[in-house]
């Protein structure tokens, strides 16, 4: 799978965790998000334009697509 598209899930299955109500998580869930972590830092590439893209367009995570990602990056 492409970075973009592996971190920008990973990074979507972060924040369906994170919005669980305080005191929702398992423990399965929170390694998961630790399991997560650490694959995202394989990424950082793809991590940081899916970011910058987030930000510039005020958007959460859940509403970009690889798409967006590969055109904001590749705007030089």
């Amino acid at each position: 799978m492409e970075p973009v598209s592996e971190s920008l899930r990973l990074l979507k299955r972060q924040a369906e965790i994170e919005r669980q109500p305080a005191g929702g998580m398992t423990l399965l869930e929170e390694r998961e998000l630790f399991a997560i972590r650490a694959r995202l830092a394989n990424f950082p590439a793809a991590v940081r334009a899916i970011a910058e893209l987030s930000g510039a367009k005020h958007q959460s995570v859940d509403q970009i697509r690889v798409e967006d990602v590969e055109r904001w990056d590749a705007r030089g």
